[in-house]
């Protein structure tokens, strides 16, 4: 498989867990059908505009795919229609989130080396490309996004670490393109996993009484 295919069924399966991951949420604040595909597009489509909008591509990519907008919209329609057989929505949320978030951070690190940033640039471009649609569906939803505090597990932290990843392998071994995708969205995921089965968190302030 050429690094171009990777590279495509790695974006189309971010966009899914990404949409999935913004329908869910908004079933489970009680949204209506609207609603609920505002939320499920913004996930899914936020974080790649911002992204390239970073990197100076426009307008975004998504929006000249008209394929990711009616993709969205199925599974918009499918997770408000099925809901009910989703026991549990805190935990698929959860899973679908770090997915999309390991995907979009490897290819927003990609996007970033293919228009000519350096290091801390693809860094950047990787982790607004993965945080960007959470942090718009939590502000949608009225919630405090977990970038901004200290929460359970590394969000915005294991993003940065997948794109320097991806970063790395392009810029020393540009062979492993395909698999620097890969390496980058596993990273990522494996690093916020782990945070949270582990308990590790950044460090913050110390308030003194």
């Amino acid at each position: 498989m050429s690094p171009w295919q990777v590279l495509e069924w790695l974006g189309w399966l971010g966009t899914l867990a990404f949409a999935a991951s913004g329908a869910l949420m908004g079933v489970q604040k009680r949204f209506d059908l609207v609603g609920v595909l505002v939320l499920a597009g913004v996930t899914a489509v936020g974080g790649g505009s911002i992204r390239d909008v970073v990197v100076g591509s426009l307008p975004p990519q998504a929006f000249r795919n008209e394929a990711v907008l009616w993709v969205v919209f199925a599974v918009s329609l499918l997770v408000w229609r099925f809901y009910g057989r989703v026991e549990r929505l805190e935990r698929p949320i959860y899973y679908l989130d770090t997915l999309g978030l390991g995907i979009f951070a490897a290819l927003g690190a990609e996007r970033g080396f293919t228009f000519g940033l350096g290091f801390w640039g693809c860094v950047f471009a990787g982790t607004v490309s993965g945080v960007g649609g959470g942090v718009l569906r939590d502000l949608l939803t009225g919630q405090i996004p977990g970038i901004f505090y200290r929460n359970r597990d590394l969000y915005a932290t294991a993003a940065a670490g997948g794109a320097a990843v991806v970063y790395a392998i392009y810029r020393f071994l540009p062979d492993l393109a395909a698999l620097a995708l890969v390496l980058g969205s596993l990273t990522t995921i494996a690093l916020r996993l782990s945070s949270r089965w582990l308990g590790l968190r950044l460090p913050t302030p110390r308030v003194g009484d």
